[in-house]
């Protein structure tokens, strides 16, 4: 099990497999956040800890909510919505131990204007 964590421990998230890449996107809202997406299918994704406690940030297009806790503010995870792609989910692999993605490839996303890898 892959377990990510928010600051304050409020927050728990969990895979069973390790991520076999990792996204690092330019758009508006992730270079601001500084986040480092791993991808999976929603079925794969369990919370832990802090189920509906976390609150959702809906932008734009409306295509996935930007989840974070709102005790320590970390950004945990987005999930998309019906107008994008309901059955992904994404965890901010930055509250994952390092030890735990040490060597897993990270991704260059071009979200902010080619909407294409940059690798």
């Amino acid at each position: 099990m892959i377990e990510a964590s928010c600051h304050c421990g409020a927050v728990r998230l969990q895979v069973a497999e390790r991520p076999q890449r990792l996204t690092s996107c330019n758009c508006s809202i992730c270079r601001r956040l500084g986040t480092l997406w791993a991808y999976y299918p929603r079925d794969q994704l369990t919370i832990v800890q802090g189920a509906g406690t976390t609150v959702p940030y809906i932008q734009g297009d409306r295509t996935l909510a930007l989840h974070h806790c709102p005790t320590c503010g970390c950004v945990t995870h987005w999930e998309g919505l019906p107008a994008g792609d309901p059955a992904r989910v994404a965890i901010n692999a930055r509250l994952i131990d390092p030890a735990e993605i040490d060597g897993v490839p990270v991704r260059r996303f071009d979200g902010a204007d080619t909407w294409t890898y940059l690798d």
